[in-house]
């Protein structure tokens, strides 16, 4: 620790004198002050009841705070509620700011929306919005997209008296006359399955075995479904079973059971129609059993057995199952095998590995196939047809973007649907005719209020971090900016599952670009953006680097003018909210305001219980307590352990009660010893969402006040109340 505090305290020398070597220029004008004044009000302080935590190496935690973990304690409520009516006491300044953000960004929403209606299986499946409604209608027409509308599910209708509504895993039978969906009125992912019947307009009766997990899949009996359920306790996905149509739940089949309580099982089904996949793994670990679809009472078989860090996912494609895998290729490869006999000693190479460029996803097609690359730190699509091997790449025109496959519900077809977008560019659906090379825009979502994306410029940059690691990171700002330290600045990023934080439009960052903002995406370790390396040089025992990656972005922002460390602010959620919690004890100087969204911030504490859900499962993303070493890394970074008497930045904590994902209490004990040891007067403000999920409210105008809140309250840091 010693070693990296004099490493850091160097770093930022260096720092210094090169953001000093000029005063006259490097030194932007300075700034108002902020218009808060949180010394005027008297935080919450929950009552202090220490409890020891002793892990099995014989380390000793104090934990003062582990009593709000304890979520049906009526002093647990009443301390979050406090806590939310005096962030509202200390953002009054803003409150009307704030109004007027959320009808800015509500104002560019074109209400009465639909999405691009795709074809499957003879209907054409589409999802609109109706003016003033918060929830979306499910739709499709029959045979041609000039049939009568046929609504499946009117969320808006379920949603009626509830404070929270989620619809989802919809999927209609291979007759098109069942329809499955699952409701979930928690927020913590607690999904009510229901099947209606499309023909009646009615629901059966039918009911299902414990809470659905997940995607399901029919058999092409219509008669029988495959659905995913939870352990009631872990919340973790662990059975697969059967059901019947016209038969009690209760009776319904477990086909398949993981008993790992570090993997999970998830349900697919082949684009083909003929396949069932059960998978059952995490990250890095991955084992598939496989079903026709014609057998649905069959059994189902396993393609390879289980193997540490053997991932491998499966697709069909004639008489062979194609197979995308990390054996022997570190950055993914394309096999296949033929389905009479996909034993391993049968699997051949497709594509090679290669060590430049991540294979991320494969799109079949009965002519063709289309690979999702990654390359430099962008994603790329390239086509291959099947019968000759003749291949190419589409050419997107712009520095920065994001680009993926989208709804190729049809097995026979030549058309590639996809979605591009950029920090500039709305989404835009593009039909791409692989044979003729026709490309056809489909739909840009509309952005009302006078948008014009030739207003704002994109960059890709390449910042050197401290190991020497090139890290990618993408920035849009609008035109006439100029690098001189004094424009604000909004920095994100996430860094772990090896989930890649890809530069897509944001609608609602359009208010903070015209207001001088410059926006930026720190692609740092542990995502995948520039291959599997990635990931792996940020998770477990790399984890650090993760931090480190997102300092120094922060600090060669600083450093090429792009803002200053006065004006620079940081979020993320989730794991981007360990991200946030890291940076703000190790880095504070850095930021004038960071905000946490649904923080996981209790590292130690969390990944040494099981029982919280869905713990066990990231032993191999961040560790397991059980292992010395891993324990010990752990320790040194976990925000709520590292919490020191030093000046914070700004900080504003965004959480819901009713999540299942990381609970309520990390950041509510978090919020609570910061208070105690910090040495600045900088506003520190925790606000719980007391309906919402993971990601917020489920409405999609309510979701916008929250993101209203957050710009809002870093205005009003810089002194700004318009």
């Amino acid at each position: 620790m010693k070693i990296f505090a004099l490493s850091l305290g160097y770093f930022c020398l260096l720092f210094f004198m090169a953001c000093s070597s000029n005063p006259a220029e490097r030194m932007p004008a300075p700034l108002p002050p902020s218009v808060f004044h949180p010394d005027n009000y008297t935080p919450p302080r929950p009552e202090k009841k220490p409890k020891q935590l002793v892990s099995a190496h014989g380390d000793v935690r104090t934990d003062e705070y582990y009593w709000l973990n304890e979520r049906d304690n009526p002093a647990v409520r009443a301390y979050l509620e406090a806590e939310n009516r005096y962030a509202d006491s200390v953002l009054a300044p803003v409150a009307a700011l704030q109004e007027r953000l959320f009808e800015e960004m509500k104002a560019r929403i074109q209400q009465d929306d639909n999405t691009v209606p795709y074809l499957k299986n003879g209907y054409w499946y589409y999802v609109r919005f109706e003016t003033g409604k918060e929830y979306p209608i499910y739709c499709r027409k029959k045979g041609t997209l000039e049939a009568p509308e046929e609504i499946l599910v009117d969320a808006n209708a379920l949603a009626q008296g509830k404070p929270y509504c989620l619809v989802s895993y919809l999927n209609v039978s291979p007759d098109n006359r069942l329809l499955f969906y699952a409701v979930d009125y928690s927020g913590r992912n607690l999904f009510e399955g229901r099947i209606l019947d499309l023909t009646t307009g009615r629901l059966l009766p039918d009911g299902f075995s414990g809470q659905i997990a997940g995607p399901t899949a029919w058999a092409n009996d219509s008669q029988h479904l495959f659905y995913q359920t939870k352990d009631p306790l872990t919340l973790r996905p662990d059975k697969i079973r059967r059901h019947r149509i016209g038969t009690d739940g209760k009776r319904d089949v477990v086909v398949l059971e993981e008993a790992d309580e570090t993997l999970y099982v998830s349900l697919t089904k082949s684009k083909s129609g003929q396949y069932i996949f059960a998978n059952l793994g995490y990250t890095d670990n991955l084992e598939t059993h496989y079903l026709n679809a014609d057998e649905p009472l069959g059994q189902f078989r396993v393609l390879r057995p289980r193997q540490k860090d053997f991932f491998y996912e499966v697709e069909h494609h004639g008489e062979h199952f194609l197979i995308r895998t990390n054996w022997n290729a570190r950055n993914f490869r394309l096999l296949q095998a033929p389905v009479q006999q996909p034993s391993p000693e049968q699997w051949t190479e497709v594509i090679p590995h290669r060590s430049d460029v991540l294979l991320d996803g494969v799109e079949v097609f009965k002519e063709h196939v289309v690979l999702v690359e990654r390359k430099g730190g962008l994603k790329q699509l390239r086509i291959i047809r099947w019968n000759d091997r003749q291949e190419h790449y589409l050419d997107f025109g712009e520095p920065t973007y994001t680009v993926s496959p989208e709804a190729n519900a049809e097995y026979d077809s030549q058309v590639l649907r996809y979605r591009f977008s950029s920090l500039k560019t709305p989404g835009s659906i593009f039909d791409y005719n692989m044979e003729t090379r026709q490309k056809t825009l489909k739909k840009t979502e509309p952005v009302l209020g006078g948008f014009d994306a030739s207003n704002y410029e994109t960059q890709f940059l390449w910042v050197k971090a401290r190991d020497g690691k090139q890290v990618p990171v993408s920035l849009v700002y609008r035109k006439g900016f100029q690098r001189n330290g004094s424009a604000p600045c909004l920095l994100v990023g996430y860094g772990s599952y090896g989930f890649a934080y890809d530069p897509a439009f944001n609608r609602e960052a359009i208010s903070l670009l015209d207001r001088g903002f410059v926006c930026a995406i720190a692609h740092i370790r542990g995502g995948v953006e520039l291959g599997y390396g990635w990931y792996d040089d940020g998770k477990m025992l790399h984890k650090m680097n993760t931090f480190y990656d997102f300092i120094d972005v922060a600090a060669a922002l600083c450093a090429q003018q792009y803002t200053s460390a006065d004006r620079l602010f940081a979020s993320g959620r989730s794991a981007g909210g360990l991200l946030m919690g890291a940076i703000a004890n190790m880095a504070p100087e850095q930021f004038r305001g960071i905000v946490a969204g649904v923080p996981f911030v209790d590292v130690l504490t969390t990944m040494s219980d099981p029982s919280i859900p869905l713990t066990t499962g990231e032993y191999t993303e961040w560790g397991n307590p059980a292992v010395r070493e891993e324990y010990e890394y752990m320790k040194q970074y976990s925000p709520y352990d590292n919490v020191k008497a030093q000046p914070y930045p700004h900080l504003l904590v965004l959480t819901s009660f009713a999540d299942s994902q990381v609970q309520y209490f990390e950041p509510a004990k978090w919020v609570a010893r910061l208070r105690d040891l910090k040495t600045d007067h900088n506003t520190l403000l925790f606000k719980t969402n007391m309906s919402g999920s993971h990601g917020g409210s489920s409405g999609r105008f309510e979701r916008l006040r929250e993101r209203a809140l957050e710009y809002a309250w870093m205005l009003g840091i810089l002194g700004r109340t318009e």
